[in-house]
């Protein structure tokens, strides 16, 4: 064989090796492509039937904390926000709520990941310390003022009007003294806020409410085990203080030792966001008996599927629709942070929650 005709034969050669190449590169794209193509479709398809078991504006949506994201320490190696917003689309949901600040990008990054699995941008869990120093509650304000960024940004990715805004929710973070004294006696007083904690809560929740109005949200503010907004005297304060909303979550007002149905009929004007969970009460009262001090550990073990627990949800589902509540039903199922290999187990015990959710307010409209 003449040089020529080698030189001729290898490049012949290296032309159908790169061809083959570009074949199968070309043939994997495809494969991408409509891999891509089928998961949007059963997601919508998952949405669009979660949708038609509703009554018309109740929707149906669930948060990070079910897939074990909260607090500061959120995010990192083994978490994937991708594949958590992905099985709540699959599941049905239709919404679900931000995590902690930068958990899904940034503003822009975090609106784009919403729309691209069609969920809508519900509110984002803001917590405030308010009774520690001033210092630690700018902190959270900046925090506050970065996730209010995050969902004004999904807001309008999703063209929201103001009537349906996202909500910033506010909440308490409580101190270190309460979370050792989970669900105190409605009587004794020794740890809750004085006058002065009572007024310094309503300024600062007054500049939160206008810190979320300049970024086009809604604000309501959220009841939590622990903290110094956790027993229904509380909630009564606040609102007489205040002008938020109330997110009611109906598995932290009955571990406080009150009745959701009692407090959703007290409360009715001001509620603007529900939180639907169960819980196992025995586990909080096994630890308050142990005087236990680890709060996120033992905690992660109250919350179960729907059904599972102590909270009688039917009733109060009925009673909510029956006064007209129209907004969405947030499904959490608190658990300990959770890899993301771990997010099929999740997601089939989510996906089981919004069929029993769906369900019992199917039955009721």
């Amino acid at each position: 064989m003449s040089p020529d005709t080698q030189h001729r034969t290898e490049t012949q050669h290296q032309t159908n090796a790169q061809q083959h190449s570009d074949a199968q590169q070309h043939t994997a794209n495809a494969q991408q492509h409509s891999d891509a193509h089928t998961d949007a479709l059963r997601q919508t398809q998952a949405q669009q039937q979660t949708a038609a078991r509703l009554p018309e504006g109740i929707r149906i949506g669930n948060a990070p904390v079910s897939y074990g994201v909260y607090g500061e320490g959120a995010g990192g190696d083994g978490t994937s926000p991708e594949a958590l917003l992905k099985s709540m689309a699959e599941a049905g949901y239709q919404g679900s709520e931000l995590g902690p600040p930068g958990f899904f990008g940034t503003p822009e990054e975090t609106a784009e990941l919403f729309a691209s699995y069609g969920l809508a941008p519900v509110g984002a869990y803001i917590p405030v310390h308010y009774a520690l120093d001033d210092d630690v509650v700018a902190h959270d304000m900046a925090r506050m003022a970065q996730t209010c960024r995050e969902l004004a940004a999904c807001a309008e990715k999703s063209g929201l009007g103001a009537d349906e805004a996202p909500l910033a929710i506010l909440a308490d973070e409580g101190s270190e003294a309460l979370l050792h004294n989970p669900a105190r006696a409605w009587d004794d007083r020794s740890l809750a806020l004085d006058p002065a904690g009572w007024e310094r809560l309503a300024e600062l929740s007054a500049k939160a409410v206008e810190l979320a109005k300049s970024h086009g949200l809604r604000t309501s503010f959220h009841p939590h085990i622990s903290t110094f907004i956790e027993s229904p005297w509380e909630v009564d304060r606040l609102l007489e203080l205040t002008e938020v909303g109330v997110t009611l979550d109906i598995a932290h007002i009955q571990l406080a030792g009150g009745d959701p149905v009692e407090c959703l009929d007290r409360w009715r004007d001001r509620i603007n966001h529900v939180h639907v969970k169960d819980v196992e009460v025995g586990v909080l009262t096994r630890a308050k008996d142990a005087r236990r001090t680890d709060f996120d550990v033992w905690w992660a073990d109250v919350c179960v599927p729907f059904g599972r627990g102590d909270v009688d949800i039917d009733p109060f589902i009925a009673d909510l629709l029956r006064g007209g509540y129209r907004g969405w039903l947030l499904v959490e199922q608190d658990r300990a942070p959770t890899p993301a290999h771990l997010y099929p187990q999740v997601a089939a015990e989510q996906a089981a929650n919004l069929t029993w959710l769906a369900g019992k307010v199917a039955a009721r409209t």
